[in-house]
């Protein structure tokens, strides 16, 4: 079967590598991809929201799956574009993947499916939005209702950063159209975790958990990224709180996607604050997380394309689920400067050394070859990821594949899978 991977990212290099892997598969092409997709199949230089050139390519190339890695070609509908043209692709809708792109929307559906979740209020006029956060006397959560790259939410502990974060989403436009509506909440107290499920419209199955760091600074400190790493799986997660997850969570919103008669089918990501009182839905993604990806991959044992097409056909009944019991741990590497400007183009020497340590992949994000060389070409570059029998182990490994990796301005934190290890101890 030869199957079309859209995105060029992390994730989609964590994905093409498991997809590679498969006996089923016959060629592997990625759009555009990376240079670590280009290990796995063959990179095509056609964007992922050029939806006509994709159809294109897709019947010249005998595709007969489309999976599609981020989150933009599924709000423009790529997914109904594919399978209007026959064409078998993995991920919601257009109408589904506003659960994701229209915060917004997400919150009223929460709301009517009786899911725990923040209180909150919704607006689309600065000057209302700022009346009611200064009336506002404890910690408030700002988040531009539309697709911001994970970039888009503002913690504030004091409600007056609250109006400066409204001010930079609603009037200086700093995530474009993507701020014209805003979404204002209380702060959320506990520890967050990201709970994965694949959907066929009908059937759920959960998968392993997670914990994604979003800051940039060791110890959860400075403004959000697109995740700076991730391990799996989440002690925080219990099997008492997994299945209050899937009971109260994930089954409710699925049945009213359904009751919208926008029936879901793919992966569903839910950002959960485990506190006090049960798991909150932080958020929701329509497409695997990144980087969670990674580490949850490289835990499955499963043929990830025999899963992917029983979630197309609605068979996701007839799936088991296999994991390695052994934790795994990612470590991003980013551009010094990052999420703010940073500069691309420099080299990157290592890659074959971190990759030659035992069960450590090192997943390509923000890079290009240029002349016969690798080098960075994104805000996050790279993302380390290494399995061991503990967290301990896999964190060092991760590390120790990291401190053979250089280029001019590399950052990473240093503290990645920490909570979980003082959370054993």
């Amino acid at each position: 079967m030869n199957v079309l991977l859209l995105g060029s990212g992390g994730r989609e290099h964590a994905i093409a590598w498991k997809l590679s892997q498969s006996k089923n598969l016959g060629k592997l092409f990625i759009a555009p991809g990376n240079p670590g997709t280009a290990q796995c199949g063959q990179n095509v230089p056609i964007g992922v929201c050029d939806i006509d050139k994709l159809l294109d390519f897709a019947r010249q190339n005998k595709v007969e799956l489309v999976v599609v890695g981020p989150e933009d070609p599924l709000d423009a509908g790529v997914v109904d574009a594919f399978e209007a043209a026959g064409i078998k692709a993995f991920g919601p809708g257009g109408k589904a993947a506003k659960l994701e792109s229209d915060k917004a929307f997400a919150k009223q559906l929460m709301r009517a499916s009786c899911v725990a979740t923040a209180e909150g209020r919704i607006f689309d006029r600065y000057s209302e939005a700022k009346a009611y956060i200064a009336s506002r006397d404890e910690a408030v959560v700002i988040k531009a209702s539309g697709l911001a790259k994970g970039k888009g939410v503002f913690v504030c502990d004091d409600p007056s950063d609250g109006i400066l974060a409204a001010e930079k989403i609603m009037c200086d436009k700093i995530f474009g159209d993507a701020g014209n509506v805003i979404v204002v909440e209380d702060k959320l107290i506990g520890e967050e975790a990201s709970i994965l499920a694949f959907v066929d419209g009908r059937n759920i199955y959960m998968m392993e958990s997670s914990q994604d760091h979003k800051p940039i600074g060791n110890g959860d400190t400075g403004p959000n990224t697109g995740g700076m790493g991730a391990y799996s799986p989440a002690p925080v997660v219990t099997e008492k709180l997994m299945d209050q997850i899937t009971r109260e969570i994930i089954v409710p919103i699925i049945d009213g996607m359904n009751r919208n008669d926008t029936p879901y089918k793919g992966v569903l990501y839910a950002g959960i604050m485990a506190t006090a009182g049960g798991a909150r839905v932080l958020e929701f993604n329509v497409r695997f997380g990144d980087p969670e990806t990674q580490p949850i991959l490289m835990r499955l044992k499963n043929d990830l394309l025999e899963v992917l097409l029983a979630v197309c056909d609605g068979t996701l009944d007839e799936v088991t689920l296999k994991w390695d019991s052994r934790p795994a741990v990612c470590v991003v590497m980013a551009s010094g400067g990052y999420p703010d400007d940073y500069k691309k183009g420099f080299k990157i020497s290592g890659l074959k050394e971190a990759q030659q340590l035992q069960d450590v992949m090192v997943f390509h994000a923000g890079t290009k070859e240029v002349d016969g060389e690798i080098v960075t070409d994104g805000g996050r570059v790279l993302g380390v990821t290494a399995l061991g029998q503990t967290v301990q182990e896999a964190k060092k490994r991760a590390y120790e594949a990291v401190d053979l990796i250089k280029f001019e301005g590399a950052y990473c934190r240093r503290d990645i899978a920490d909570k979980a290890i003082n959370r054993n101890k």
